[in-house]
């Protein structure tokens, strides 16, 4: 009795290795394993938009130019120059600007010499368009808290 308590308690383990213990490939396949709960249960929902043929974002290549571009884009949100994607509304982080105005700061100091001309000039301009955004609202700020 205590026996077939035990087994029902416990687990059993099915190998599905594609080769056997002497290395010779095995003919019959392995049983498929049950479809779990969770996945028996969950509703057909239609898979995130992970962007395909057709998606005019999806079908442009990562440059490093645009790389920057989204970079900058995501500093100028922290910012409040821009509305932010998420809520649709302007939200001032100026902790989380600076630190994306640094992110870049180290990406073009760690590919100083590595750049072609038009992508030195664009995260050159982009960095000093950002550091000079930022410190005119932290200058801003400090005369509205004096």
């Amino acid at each position: 009795m205590a026996d077939e308590r035990d087994e029902s308690r416990g687990f059993k383990v099915t190998d599905r290795r594609r080769f056997s213990e002497s290395g010779e490939e095995r003919t019959e396949a392995p049983p498929e394993p049950p479809p779990s709960p969770a996945a028996a249960e969950a509703p057909d929902a239609p898979p995130p938009d992970l962007g395909g043929p057709g998606d005019p974002e999806a079908d442009e290549p990562l440059t490093f130019s645009t790389f920057v571009l989204s970079l900058s884009t995501q500093a100028l949100c922290h910012l409040g120059e821009m509305a932010s994607p998420f809520t649709g509304r302007i939200e001032r982080d100026l902790v989380a600007g600076k630190q994306v105005i640094d992110i870049l700061g180290i990406l073009a100091e760690k590919t100083r010499n590595n750049l072609d001309a038009t992508e030195q000039s664009l995260l050159d301009a982009v960095l000093y368009d950002l550091r000079m955004r930022y410190v005119a609202l932290v200058r801003g700020a400090a005369k509205e808290g004096a």
